[in-house]
């Protein structure tokens, strides 16, 4: 595998123009490989904390890449992957975070749970930066916050990208406590054992831990829509999105109104589609794709009370996928709760368990004293 650095407002942009286009003075994009990537970044991008790696699948170039000599300074026997032409976005199979003193582990195409890894730890990092919010380093981790989302778990929490003990995780998230819903996630393919011993570390220490399940499939050809499901502007969902919040919270209005709002940031970070079941002028089924290079998260499937068991959500699947293919995702990944039913209905529609990711929660009540609570459930 390749690697191409840039920014995460860079990558945002790649994204919806479909590519990263040759620079004009050397009419090449500059890739590296995993065991180089140090020089340039070092070199290009030393103090920065948006930076990406972009993980670029070979296969997938259409354009010729020559290794070439770097620049003076660079060891004169090493040679640099440069690509002839556009970088593609569907030849990004993931986006991890640089790291100054770490090396994170490169994903190859056909790793699914590698690719929703990287996916599930850079995106809260990309979209933190790209809304302006605070982001620091913190251990091993990142830690992120959203001071107009504090009940927002996704938008106020530590990502561990690599197995540490409880003791760290209680230092670096300290910060984080007083937020209204603070959590800690971690998704580390490879090491099951690591993480179920932090899980049990942190229970102990009076954190409440949820796991989900990482599911996969490859994305299968484009079809001609047939369905109930359309492409929808993002607040045609937002009265199905309040209605959902409405029965964990049905006693707190602002809430509700944040867990809604928050929703826009992801637009910032990737490409994000929405897709319905519009009934009588209501949007009654909905779910929504966001779009990382080759790689499509489904998030947020759902159907109305009162709508269930028509197939509505198989519909609105189906359409995701679709568009997935039409985008050139070649994977669709997506979390389902460990414990609940949904795991077997998306196995049944082709996903297979890939891994686990892990959130433990800690909130804090209003006096001050620790506490869990419903908002703390996203």
């Amino acid at each position: 595998m390749l690697l191409h650095l840039c920014t995460v407002e860079d990558w945002a942009h790649a994204e919806r123009a479909g590519g990263v286009d040759p620079l004009p003075d050397v009419g090449f994009v500059h890739l590296s490989t995993p065991e180089q990537v140090h020089l340039p970044a070092q070199r290009l991008f030393a103090g920065r904390d948006d930076v990406l790696l972009l993980v670029v699948d070979p296969a997938r170039l259409t354009d010729p890449v020559r290794f070439e000599p770097g620049v003076p300074g660079d060891p004169a026997s090493m040679l640099f992957p440069h690509l002839y032409g556009r970088l593609p976005a569907t030849a990004v199979v993931a986006v991890l975070l640089w790291e100054p003193d770490r090396r994170p582990p490169v994903p190859t195409a056909d790793d699914a749970a590698g690719r929703y890894a990287a996916l599930a730890l850079s995106l809260p990092v990309r979209r933190a930066h790209a809304c302006g919010d605070p982001v620091a380093r913190r251990g091993a981790g990142w830690a992120v916050g959203s001071p107009d989302h504090p009940v927002s778990r996704d938008d106020n929490r530590l990502l561990l990208p690599v197995p540490v003990d409880a003791e760290a995780v209680l230092a670096d998230a300290a910060p984080l406590v007083p937020t209204a819903a603070a959590s800690v996630t971690w998704c580390w393919p490879g090491a099951p054992d690591d993480a179920a011993r932090l899980a049990h570390d942190l229970e102990r220490r009076g954190w409440r831990v949820g796991a989900d399940r990482v599911l996969a499939r490859a994305v299968p050809a484009a079809g001609e829509p047939t369905g109930p499901a359309e492409l929808l502007a993002q607040r045609e969902v937002h009265d199905l999105w309040a209605d959902s919040w409405r029965e964990l919270l049905p006693d707190d209005p602002a809430a509700i109104a944040q867990l809604v709002g928050r929703e826009h940031r992801n637009d910032l970070a990737l490409r994000v589609l929405d897709v319905g079941v519009r009934e009588a002028g209501r949007v009654v089924a909905a779910g929504q794709l966001r779009v990382d290079g080759g790689t499509a998260a489904v998030e947020s499937l759902q159907t109305a009370t009162g709508h269930r068991g028509r197939g509505l959500a198989g519909a609105v699947l189906d359409r995701l996928l679709d568009e997935a293919a039409v985008a050139g995702c070649d994977l669709a990944v997506l979390e389902a709760a460990a414990e609940d039913w949904p795991r077997h209905w998306y196995a049944r529609r082709g996903f297979v368990d890939v891994g686990v990711t892990r959130t433990a929660t800690r909130t804090t009540t209003r006096t001050g004293q620790a506490g869990t609570s419903q908002a703390s459930s996203r």
